[in-house]
């Protein structure tokens, strides 16, 4: 997590006086209840709520832990300097620090995933619009980099449009699956603590009770929240290498918009590089990092261990940090995208009509030709595009084995480009329903 690709909403998250006053407000609960069941005096709950304005010192709490070796301890140390050692006494009765930390650690995760849900509806809108904008707009569909047959501008935004909202279909399920929390002492039996003290605290920090935990939350919830991030990344990087290619210069269907005063190059004035996406394929390798090891920590010794912990610490700001600056740009990319209508006819017709040769060899078999015969035929006529630059309608309605089955008027009928089209509107109605 670096400023460079961070946006002040999200890292606010993961400040250590976020954090903080995230654990202030857990004890905080927890004594509320404990008070309730009559298990501590209800005049030390109240003194406990004396800290909440309070700002608390993350240096003054470093000092601390640097004697403690312990961050929990550190700040109950710092919260009893303000609340006041025999007022503080009763703060963390029954309770272990995974109860804090853990609890924490999902609050602000699913405010994370707020912030990214947020996101991706930025990127929906923008992905839409311009699916819209440019629903006629035909250019050619490739299939291993190679021309195929034709398609739409507007059938590549809604595809992408479909594949982010499954996305945030996922992150919604991600959001409920890490939005459980734990306040049920040492190695999770309640032993020390009521168990309607955990639903208390849950209920005020917008959880819900963890089903059964050990000594931590159960780390098969945060591996799926982590993949779901991944897939995400994975999903920005596949509009990023759509938009990279079609950038190139030999395709330049599309571009980056070039700002007033922007430079592509130390070197070579002339350049304009797809230098947004590029940097978008590397932040998803960024965010991709963070699952395997988060799938590494479901596996943990007994009731617990802090193999997870120093994990976590790591890949929860960065993959949300990253993904949420990824999502930013990218709605940004899409907004402004520079799209070339002319450019995309001619690449189509740069081969000269070669992208109709499916519908030349379907109309030959449904004539009575072989499948077999039928594709000798077109791929004959179709060798002569590719190696000498032959005009493939033209070839066919010299073929007299082609003509012998087809008329030139049924040839000439295989060459409409709006064969293609015809079922776009269907197609946005699956992915945008009636709007």
């Amino acid at each position: 997590m670096i400023p460079r690709y961070a946006r002040p909403e999200m890292t606010a998250i993961w400040d250590p006086a976020t954090k903080f006053r995230i654990w202030y407000e857990i004890e905080a609960h927890a004594c509320d209840a404990q008070a309730a069941l009559g298990v501590i005096p209800k005049e030390n709950a109240e003194a406990v709520w004396k800290a909440k304005d309070v700002v608390f010192d993350v240096d003054r709490i470093d000092e601390i832990e640097a004697v403690t070796k312990h961050d929990v301890i550190a700040f109950l140390t710092h919260l009893a300097e303000h609340v006041g050692s025999d007022q503080a006494r009763f703060v963390h009765q029954g309770m272990t620090s995974s109860d804090v930390l853990d609890t924490c650690l999902n609050v602000q995760l699913m405010r994370a995933a707020d912030l990214l849900i947020a996101d991706m509806d930025k990127l929906l809108a923008a992905l839409k619009r311009r699916a819209f904008e440019h629903k006629d707009t035909v250019r050619i569909g490739r299939s291993h980099g190679i021309h195929a047959e034709p398609t739409t501008m507007g059938l590549t935004f809604a595809r992408f449009y479909a594949e982010m909202e499954r996305g945030r279909r996922r992150l919604l399920a991600a959001r409920e699956e890490i939005a459980t929390g734990a306040i049920s002492g040492a190695v999770g039996t309640f032993a020390n603590i009521d168990p309607s003290v955990e639903e208390h605290v849950c209920k005020q920090m917008g959880l819900v009770p963890e089903t059964i935990s050990t000594q931590v939350i159960p780390r098969d919830r945060h591996a799926m929240f982590f993949a779901t991030l991944g897939v995400i990344a994975s999903s920005i990087e596949n509009v990023a290498i759509e938009i990279r290619h079609m950038q190139r210069t030999e395709v330049l269907e599309a571009e980056e918009f070039f700002s007033k005063g922007q430079k592509g190059s130390s070197a070579m004035p002339h350049k304009r590089n797809p230098v947004l996406t590029e940097n978008l394929t590397g932040l998803a390798r960024l965010v991709r990092m963070t699952v395997v090891p988060a799938m590494e920590n479901v596996a943990l010794w007994h009731e617990r261990d802090i193999s997870h912990s120093s994990v976590e610490r790591g890949i929860a700001p960065d993959a949300t940090v990253t993904l949420d600056f990824a999502l930013n740009r990218l709605a940004g990319v899409i907004d402004k995208l520079v799209i070339y209508p002319e450019n995309m006819l001619a690449n189509m017709n740069k081969f000269k009509g070669l992208v109709m040769s499916q519908r030349v060899l379907l109309a030959l078999t449904q004539a009575g030709v072989s499948r077999e015969d039928a594709y000798r035929l077109v791929q004959r006529n179709a060798m002569k595009v590719w190696e000498a630059g032959k005009d493939f309608k033209e070839e066919l309605l010299a073929d007299a084995e082609v003509t012998a089955a087809l008329s030139p008027a049924e040839i000439e009928e295989k060459f409409d480009l709006g064969y293609h089209t015809k079922h776009v509107d269907t197609l946005f109605k699956r992915v945008f329903g009636e709007s």
